[in-house]
């Protein structure tokens, strides 16, 4: 199929706790589809995991004909947990997310101190490659690296619509914090400028809004109307301009609550710790690590 004609079916699931945006996107020629960036619903005050959100995405699939064939993760969450471990056990269906993770495992493991800790990324079926191209069905999907929010992080274009994560919000909410470890304003301008350059009716799909002003969750905008209308784009014009912007601005912004609850558990392709002498799993915290 020619990607410039394809048109995938996407469905957004907003997830009010932590402002993010998981995907249902199908072909709808195959009824085949994937899963973007699940969510494991986690009340840290109780320690309490629970799949409803998950299983709200399985109860989507069925009710609309669908065949899951691929559980995508764009990158390492550091405000919520990744469900991509319980979909594939219920499904069958293979994990993937971009290759460079073993860069984020590497560097998360010293903070952790894990040093058995496998950072080969063994914990997903797929690691994707900048430019690589794989199929929904019969919908042409190409990789494009975007790190700066992430050193792993990606975009996956799935002809007409590009799945851009942490990197653009909604224009009215403008950018993707990079004052994480291993994050970068600089890298991050030169991804946005890399979702820029696709066409300007590019539909695009981020992974959090945070409702500004307190008006309706939104999720979807083009490439044309991001240009044209992102309060931090149009107000820095150039890398240099951008990087004063969003480093100031990162500087005033608390770490996530549930970024070391997180880390632990998305680095590892969404695998809970495993359960201790007395049945319980127990989260590390590294104090002062960050």
């Amino acid at each position: 199929m020619d990607a410039a004609l394809a048109k995938p079916l996407v469905s957004g699931f907003y997830d009010k706790p932590t402002g993010a945006i998981q995907y249902v996107v199908a072909d709808p020629a195959t009824k085949r589809c994937a899963i973007i960036d699940p969510i494991l619903d986690f009340d840290e005050r109780s320690g309490a995991t629970a799949t409803k959100s998950a299983d709200a995405l399985l109860d989507f699939i069925r009710a609309n004909g669908l065949e899951l064939e691929w559980i995508l993760d764009t990158h390492p969450h550091a405000d919520h947990f990744s469900a991509a471990r319980y979909l594939h056990e219920k499904t069958g269906a293979p994990t993937a997310i971009g290759d460079r993770i073993v860069e984020v495992q590497k560097l998360w493991k010293a903070i952790y101190n894990w040093p058995d800790f496998p950072a080969d990324g063994s914990q997903w079926d797929r690691l994707f490659g900048e430019g690589e191209t794989f199929l929904i069905g019969s919908l042409p999907v190409k990789v494009l690296f975007s790190p700066g929010h992430t050193l792993a992080s990606i975009t996956y274009v799935v002809g007409d619509a590009a799945f851009i994560h942490d990197t653009l919000f909604i224009p009215d909410s403008g950018t993707a914090r990079a004052d994480f470890p291993g994050g970068s304003a600089a890298r991050l301008w030169r991804s946005i400028q890399d979702i820029l350059a696709l066409p300007d009716d590019t539909r695009v799909f981020v992974g959090h809004d945070y409702q500004e002003g307190g008006r309706e969750a939104r999720w979807e905008s083009t490439v044309a109307e991001q240009r044209a209308k992102n309060i931090h784009l149009v107000a820095a014009h150039t890398e240099a301009e951008f990087v004063a912007l969003r480093e100031g601005r990162d500087k005033t912004l608390p770490m996530p609550r549930l970024i070391l609850h997180a880390l632990q558990v998305n680095m590892n392709g969404g695998r809970l710790p495993e359960p201790e002498a007395n049945g319980r799993r127990y989260l590390k915290f590294p104090l002062d690590g960050l």
